[in-house]
């Protein structure tokens, strides 16, 4: 009889008063979802910091201007323009993204479009003037040793089919948009010119950025700051010499 009562009276005690039974812990369920909750927290502020870096990083590489040089337009990692050409795309029917180490026959008769341009148009008076101007200040450094693309008197200096492409479009947009600034003709030189030699001219932007150089398609790719990155490796060319 005594045994019975004895047992009785455990079955009938609290839980934490039975010999032997450890005390109640917060089930497996509950902790794992606590640690869930957390980690959606500091995923969520991984999150929001990483896009205002990315958005402070395309506001620095976006943008452009008409008349002055304007900003690089590209993507947050890369400097290469793409779409097609506001002013004379539809026009000429070519579009940045025809010039592509992906597609070297669409690019190579990318470049005999404009090429052919250099070939077809004479400046003369104000235009030849202005060619003049624009043209002295870029070259195809990448290609051949000439220090631009023409000599003084507008006269090619350099007979790789790169520079046949960009002394073609300076004529066009001088002949068909003389409304177009000098910067803004220069510029867009310098877009082309940044497609041909894709590789080392992001290798360029890379450093020109590490020395606090503003981006834009002049800086990158005129006179300017040519040689800057002397040192880097040469880089993919698209199109030939």
């Amino acid at each position: 009889m005594e045994k019975h009562d004895k047992h009785d009276k455990d079955c009938c005690a609290k839980p934490d008063e039975r010999k032997g039974e450890p005390k109640q812990m917060p089930s497996a369920s509950k902790t794992g979802t606590y640690l869930l909750f957390g980690l959606v927290a500091i995923a969520a502020v991984i999150l929001v910091f990483n896009q205002f870096q990315l958005n402070g990083i395309a506001a620095a590489l976006s943008g452009g201007a008409s008349d002055e040089p304007g900003t690089v337009t590209a993507t947050a990692n890369s400097v290469i323009p793409t779409g097609i050409p506001a002013v004379y795309g539809k026009e000429l029917g070519v579009s940045y993204d025809d010039v592509s180490p992906n597609n070297p026959q669409k690019a190579d008769a990318t470049i005999q479009v404009l090429g052919n341009l250099d070939r077809s148009i004479q400046l003369s008076g104000e235009a030849l003037d202005r060619y003049i101007a624009i043209a002295s200040q870029i070259s195809c450094e990448y290609c051949c040793g000439a220090k631009a693309v023409i000599f003084s008197d507008g006269q090619p200096a350099c007979g790789c089919a790169h520079s046949y492409a960009m002394r073609g479009l300076a004529k066009y947009l001088l002949t068909e948009h003389a409304d177009m600034s000098d910067n803004a003709i220069l510029e867009e030189m310098g877009k082309w010119k940044t497609l041909f030699f894709p590789g080392i001219m992001q290798q360029k932007a890379d450093i020109m950025k590490a020395q606090g150089i503003e981006m834009n398609y002049i800086n990158l790719a005129s006179n300017k700051y040519r040689g800057i990155e002397k040192g880097a490796q040469g880089g993919s060319m698209v199109g030939g010499c």
